[in-house]
């Protein structure tokens, strides 16, 4: 990821968690997430107001079921719009979405603490 590429980001989408130096994540899968946004942003997937706007929709949602809007789960709300505009926009499906989430989930099961998660072909089920 590029810091050109971030700056852009965090300057078309205000939400986005940041310090003086650019973005902030809490764990590796937030940077990752943000990762992909970038990069299908860049391949023309979506413009950043077609993401920002997909993004509050998503936060408007969740807050409507109960999410307390602290922070600590804005990229899971990130993930989910992710989710939800490569589906709408063909670039993968919500079926095949759910089914590598179930085989990671499968392959975390499997897999003793401390040890990296492999994803194999017995975790498609």
């Amino acid at each position: 990821m590029s810091t050109a590429a971030a700056a852009r980001a965090t300057a078309a989408v205000p939400s986005i968690p940041r310090d003086d130096d650019g973005p902030v994540f809490r764990a590796p899968w937030e940077a990752q997430a943000f990762a992909m946004a970038l990069t299908l942003h860049e391949r023309g997937v979506f413009t950043w107001s077609e993401w920002a706007s997909a993004l509050a929709e998503e936060i408007k949602r969740a807050q409507a079921a109960g999410d307390p809007d602290t922070g600590e789960t804005y990229y899971l709300h990130w993930l989910a719009t992710l989710e939800r505009l490569v589906a709408s926009k063909g670039v993968t499906s919500s079926e095949a979405l759910h089914r590598y989430r179930d085989a990671w989930d499968h392959a975390a099961d499997r897999t003793p603490h401390g040890q990296p998660i492999v994803l194999g072909p017995e975790d498609f089920g």
